[in-house]
């Protein structure tokens, strides 16, 4: 059977990374596919484990290439998605995440109608607003930046299938988890994974 696509997109300081680490730590069933991005790795971060880091030259003859399954400018540096890992991995049966921004996802549900997108959004704007400080990584001219871009992604939740308030962490990978187990348990995924036994079922005496 083909996988399944995931989408989950957010602002930044909404809990996205930590609520998709988590969900991937539990659910052994989904994998997660590393994005390409032109910007210079934060402090912590690691090539091939957080991003794929590449020079804005690579980035843009990739682009030319047709390498990538969807990709966006996002607060002045490209990120996007690999399409041969992605389509690879799901041919092999794998669920795919894609931990991508609006923009992206927007790209990926043009082509893939069938995948399942999920937005989280924070609990209030003062919670946003301290989780984005929390960081002490950016000036306030680029916090004012970064706030303002968080309500412009905000306002394309409409666009997912499934929205997730993250007040409580672990409720909100709960319901995180329980989205993969539902998508998997719709009928005609279960019609095809347990075709044998339902002609059993089925068949006359």
């Amino acid at each position: 059977m083909r996988g399944t696509l995931f989408i989950v997109a957010a602002p930044s300081g909404a809990g996205k990374s930590s609520i998709v680490n988590a969900c991937l730590a539990r659910d052994p069933n989904i994998c997660l596919s590393i994005s390409y991005t032109s910007r210079a790795p934060r402090p912590g971060e690691h090539h091939a484990e957080h991003y794929n880091f590449v020079g804005r030259d690579e980035f843009q003859r990739m682009i030319e290439a047709g390498d990538f399954f969807e990709y966006a400018l996002v607060h002045g540096d490209w990120k996007g998605t690999a399409k041969r890992a992605v389509e690879a991995r799901m041919a092999e049966g794998r669920d795919v995440l894609l931990e991508i921004d609006w923009q992206g996802a927007r790209q990926v549900r043009e082509q893939m109608p069938g995948a399942v997108s999920v937005f989280i959004l924070p609990p209030s704007r003062e919670a946003l607003d301290h989780r984005m400080r929390k960081r002490g990584q950016d000036s306030e001219e680029v916090m004012a930046r970064r706030l303002a871009a968080a309500r412009e992604e905000m306002s394309h939740f409409e666009e997912f299938d499934y929205v997730i308030v993250n007040e409580h962490f672990e409720t909100a990978v709960d319901e995180m988890c329980a989205i993969f187990a539902a998508s998997r348990l719709r009928r005609e995924a279960q019609a095809k994974r347990h075709a044998a036994l339902i002609a059993a079922l089925l068949a006359g005496e």
